[in-house]
């Protein structure tokens, strides 16, 4: 059974930092493409980071290139997402995605507010 549970999300002050964890079981993660979703309330749900299967080749959205880095530690099943220069418009819940056979998946969800 596929699961994504994330963590790692918090208050922090803008300019701060954060890492997120998605920490995966049902599946073997270097297979697959993983991705980092945020979403505000009343908008839409925005893709902001991907990492490729096997290569590692990763994509960012504009807002957070050079801010933004995705990784993935095979040996724990686990992809993070290290977010430096946080702005207040980073404010959003992150979601860790995955398109497993037919299927999206997705975690619950970890929430990071950037705020003084």
């Amino acid at each position: 059974q596929v699961q994504l549970v994330e963590s790692g999300g918090g208050l922090v002050q803008p300019g701060g930092s954060l890492r997120l964890a998605c920490t995966a079981s049902g599946f073997i993660i270097r297979w697959y493409a993983m991705n980092w979703h945020r979403q505000v309330p009343g908008k839409e749900r925005e893709l902001v980071a991907r990492i490729e299967k096997l290569n590692e080749v990763t994509n960012y959205a504009d807002s957070v290139k050079g801010r933004f880095t995705i990784s993935r530690d095979d040996a724990k099943n686990m992809v993070t997402l290290q977010m430096n220069s946080l702005k207040p418009e980073d404010t959003a819940v992150y979601y860790c995605n995955v398109h497993v056979g037919v299927a999206d998946y997705w975690g619950q969800g970890t929430q990071v507010t950037v705020s003084s």
